[in-house]
């Protein structure tokens, strides 16, 4: 079986056909058993998944990487600070492909847990995160922040016509709603209050 590194380099490198499947072999390595080596460079790939994305121009192969991406993305290895991915992934929220907004939004959907767990479980200890309750409240606020920022941009008077978020039609408004909706169940009316004042 290929490595991580070999597959992102066929994904990045090869036609469209050969980069589908490298894209879905990651899929498989993730899972398959094996020596806790190959997570190392795992990290890695994950860390710098903003900076290739950027060198990639055909939209085929956009939507290769980063669903490969999101299939590995809860490796990360960066507890500590679940949202150093997050200006890319609001980047990715935005984009016309509804595969590459939908991974998006998986990928943002793996931190609320983590970040909102003192929330939802105030008297257990956050013994296995790396951060503290204080700086997932900052994240938290920023991320909500950032979100409406992003939904008061894509707001088009069409959307007023929809009661519920699942009618709404594929786009980036419809994928920041999904969020949204994700973040506030997590947190709570009560918590959405006290963060804003109301």
């Amino acid at each position: 079986m290929k490595t991580f590194t070999e597959l992102f380099n066929t994904l990045l490198t090869a036609d469209e056909e050969t980069s589908r499947q490298a894209a879905r072999e990651v899929r498989k390595l993730v899972y398959s058993s094996g020596e806790n080596e190959k997570y190392k460079c795992v990290a890695s790939i994950i860390e710098n998944a903003p900076a290739e994305y950027v060198k990639i121009i055909e939209d085929w192969r956009q939507e290769n990487f980063v669903m490969a991406i999101s299939v590995m993305y809860f490796l990360h290895n960066r507890e500590n600070q679940p949202d150093f991915l997050f200006p890319w992934l609001f980047q990715l929220l935005q984009h016309p492909n509804g595969y590459i907004r939908h991974a998006a939004v998986k990928m943002i959907s793996h931190e609320i847990g983590p970040l909102t767990y003192h929330l939802r479980f105030p008297s257990e200890k956050l013994s296995f995160h790396k951060f503290t309750q204080e700086d997932a409240d900052m994240i938290l606020h920023s991320l909500f922040a950032s979100l409406n920022g992003l939904l008061a941009a894509l707001w088009q008077p069409k959307y007023k016509k929809y009661k519920y978020i699942d009618s709404l039609p594929p786009s980036p408004y419809k994928s920041v709603q999904m969020v949204l909706v994700e973040l506030e169940e997590s947190c709570g009316k009560k918590y959405i209050n006290r963060l804003f004042g109301h």
